[in-house]
């Protein structure tokens, strides 16, 4: 039946006429929420989002009067893609459901990132082993920079998380050209702003407890990890990653330390950068010695990457700051719809 009605949707997109796309958004009052609506509603090639919610979020205030969640409504509305802004639970709820319709979908929570059970059982999903595992094998993890050919031809893309964006960008091309001690250990120390944590109000996040204040948080067991090293072929207990909560409304600041398994120059770690990001229109490789700030990146969907090498050619620092808000949630989404209907990345968010 889902094969079926997915075939039908396909065709009727094929004769329908040449018009803009009509995209949907699940919890538009969210942050990354928010951030995806003001893109979407200036995209040239999209028509105005349907905006949708469950019931538990009806007293959020939103720019205009959320529709309750109805398929119904979708299928009204001509929506060809969906927009999960929503927690993990219900993104792993209304996927198969979506996918059952023929949408297209692009959720932003990590419901489907990971492939491996060991990895998702920090989630503690309820339906492991059940048709959801299979999506999960399906699902295509959202970070073009490595996987634009997969996404291109997706009908459900998982946006990666915000740190996992900044730390697999840094570490991506190193551990391509196999230049990385991966078993000396790789370090990252990430700062985000407290938007990072999401709308929802915590201790942790009160103003009294982050006001002129730094602290650190899920030292070993931060859900990040099995989605870092999944992405990188690298094992979860050759990585330390150590988040940090910074007095700031939004940005994130990762810096890597890693250990290369031969000298190195700095012109040959520049080159190692700059090849594998040719062409990439939304990671920018800063000049050996320069690193990069939170402030550069915010309100853009770069991804800044900077480093430097020790005099010894063998240790090596990064720096790779993104708007968590934007590269690392809802610009990364609308690139990631790019991708996915053969238009120019930047479309919308340059």
């Amino acid at each position: 039946m889902m094969i079926a009605t997915q075939l039908d949707h396909q065709r009727s997109r094929e004769v329908r006429p040449q018009t803009r796309l009509r995209p949907a958004v699940l919890g538009a009052a969210g942050y990354a929420g928010q951030e995806l609506v003001r893109i979407l509603s200036g995209h040239p090639k999209v028509e105005a989002p349907v905006l949708l919610s469950r019931q538990e979020d009806s007293s959020d205030a939103t720019p205009q009067t959320p529709r309750p969640l109805g398929w119904d409504t979708l299928k009204e509305e001509g929506v060809d893609l969906l927009f999960l802004a929503t927690p993990h639970d219900v993104s792993r709820r209304l996927v198969p459901q979506a996918l059952e319709l023929g949408l297209r979908v692009i959720d932003l929570s990590g419901a489907w990132r990971l492939r491996h059970a060991a990895n998702r059982s920090v989630y503690q999903f309820e339906d492991e082993g059940t048709v959801s595992e299979k999506l999960a094998e399906r699902a295509i993890y959202g970070l073009p920079e490595l996987h634009r050919a997969e996404i291109e031809t997706a009908d459900l893309v998982a946006n990666p998380g915000c740190y996992a964006t900044s730390i697999i960008l840094a570490l991506a091309p190193l551990l391509r050209a196999e230049c990385v001690d991966i078993e000396h250990g790789i370090i990252s120390d990430s700062k985000s702003g407290v938007s990072g944590a999401g709308k929802a109000l915590s201790k942790r996040t009160h103003f009294m407890s982050v006001a002129d204040n730094c602290s650190a948080y899920s030292l070993f067991n931060h859900r990040h990890v099995g989605e870092i090293a999944e992405q990188l072929a690298i094992e979860s207990t050759n990585l330390t990653f150590t988040p940090h909560l910074l007095p700031i409304p939004r940005g994130i600041l990762s810096t890597i330390y890693v250990r290369l398994n031969r000298k190195m120059t700095a012109a040959a770690v520049d080159g190692c950068f700059r090849d594998f990001y040719a062409g990439e229109p939304w990671v920018r490789v800063l000049t050996p010695g320069t690193l990069p700030e939170i402030h550069s990146s915010l309100q853009t969907n770069y991804c800044d990457i900077g480093f430097g090498v020790a005099d010894d050619g063998r240790r090596l620092v990064m720096v790779s700051c993104l708007d968590n808000l934007l590269k690392g949630a809802a610009g990364q989404a609308v690139q990631n719809m790019n991708a996915m209907y053969g238009w120019d990345e930047k479309e919308g968010l340059a």
